[in-house]
């Protein structure tokens, strides 16, 4: 990789804060950090020694919305995340023969690859077909608001109901009991909320990143042992569920491999619930600090998906993706390398005050809000429909059964540099007459 100029070089501070999952749980001071570098620096070189390889940071809207739609100039192999250091990732290389990727799914594929795997599922993700879930998902959303309504007047909104209801409705849709469900949150927290201690379960805060590697390639494992069951079952008992067209689909006239069809399971189930639970929180904190918005919203629905699509941008869950730069390429004025790895981060370009007015605001009434936090292009989120369908299901049935709410205690993100959110809510709400 290029060795940057120094004056493309990042403080110190900031390059370590970019990686840093307490960074992400203490927000604000993230945000100012990623202001001052959009305002002097937007292409900005983090160097942090031997943790990790050197890349490029890119903070501002435009230049991140350049890099998603440019598949061809920036690719999301080898490594689509800095999800490890380097003595994590040599381990994985060990376990999977030489990949860097842990789970082969959808985000680690490029061209010719990834459309063809994107395809097989693309369809079953779309409105029409989502709409024959309404009832069903409908279902579920009352079933969780049961349980707030239950709790009250005072409950933490994060495990209670933000948490469980995506849980549900993605479980549901591969074909997996309920009685699995805590199994695969268990798992998906394993992979994905290691770094928080809250969160994990597991004393991974003591634990040496080769423990936390093998715990995580442990809980790959199991996902892979448990979706092959599923994947038996589904081509010997076809149903209707995203589960039965992955067990069943083929590319250039064969069964995907049991590696790549364990990602493709791992990916649906994981980024299913994940996202969407940290929106819908995102959502329902702006709202306990709003009373007057939430009138408005409980007298007018109309504005329901104003506030599902401004939670998703204020809350941006997955914060980053990384790209390898496949030539030599200019970038916000700065030349980047062939082979170069470049961080687009989905937090700061959702808070460039140059695309939005007062970003740091929650605006149901934003428009236009051309969010980055689908991601776009060829890798924009798959399942983009039914989170905001899954949001507007539940808000309608929580309005529907909350008359006031504000906040009865200080929330708290999640300490995580990839997919983060909200990992408590403490709620004081009472209920419609």
């Amino acid at each position: 990789m290029a060795i940057a100029d120094s004056a493309q070089r990042a403080p110190a501070e900031i390059a370590a804060a970019v990686i840093d999952p307490v960074a992400y749980a203490e927000w604000d001071g993230l945000l100012d950090k990623f202001d001052v570098l959009r305002r002097d620096m937007p292409v900005a070189r983090i160097e942090n020694g031997e943790l990790h390889d050197p890349f490029w940071l890119v903070t501002g809207y435009d230049d991140v919305m350049r890099i998603s739609k440019d598949n061809k100039t920036f690719l999301n192999s080898p490594r689509g995340v800095v999800f490890g250091f380097r003595e994590g990732e040599e381990i994985v290389k060990a376990v999977t023969g030489g990949s860097p990727h842990l789970v082969n799914s959808l985000v680690a594929l490029d061209a010719p690859i990834h459309p063809k795997y994107r395809r097989l599922t693309q369809e079953w993700f779309m409105p029409k077909n989502l709409k024959q879930l309404e009832g069903e998902i409908s279902a579920l959303a009352k079933t969780t608001v049961d349980r707030l309504v239950e709790a009250g007047p005072e409950a933490d909104f994060v495990p209670l109901v933000a948490s469980p209801y995506p849980l549900h409705v993605i479980m549901q849709i591969l074909g997996v009991p309920e009685a699995d469900e805590q199994r695969m949150l268990f798992l998906t927290q394993q992979m994905f909320g290691g770094q928080d201690e809250d969160l994990n379960k597991t004393g991974m805060a003591n634990m040496t990143a080769e423990q936390i590697t093998q715990l995580v390639i442990g809980a790959v494992a199991d996902f892979e042992t448990y979706f092959a069951k599923i994947t038996e079952e589904k081509r010997a008992n076809p149903t209707d569920d995203v589960a039965s067209v992955i067990a069943n689909a083929k590319v250039d006239g064969e069964y995907l491999s049991d590696r790549d069809m364990a990602g493709y399971y791992i990916i649906v189930a994981s980024a299913g619930h994940d996202t969407t639970s940290a929106s819908t929180a995102g959502a329902m904190m702006a709202l306990a600090q709003d009373p007057e918005q939430f009138a408005r919203l409980k007298a007018d629905r109309d504005l329901l998906p104003g506030i599902v699509e401004e939670a998703i941008r204020w809350t941006s869950p997955v914060q980053h993706f990384m790209r390898t730069a496949a030539e030599d390429v200019e970038v916000g004025g700065v030349h980047i390398k062939e082979g170069d790895w470049l961080m687009i981060n989905y937090v700061a370009a959702n808070h460039d005050d140059r695309v939005f007015d007062n970003p740091r605001k929650f605006d149901a009434a934003r428009s236009p809000n051309r969010h980055l936090a689908f991601g776009a292009g060829a890798h924009q989120c798959l399942g983009l429909h039914m989170a905001r369908m899954e949001m507007k299901i539940l808000f309608n049935e929580l309005l529907d059964r909350i008359e006031t709410v504000e906040l009865a205690g200080e929330p708290q993100r999640a300490k995580s540099s990839f997919v983060g959110g909200l990992k408590t809510l403490p709620l004081r709400y009472t209920l419609s007459k």
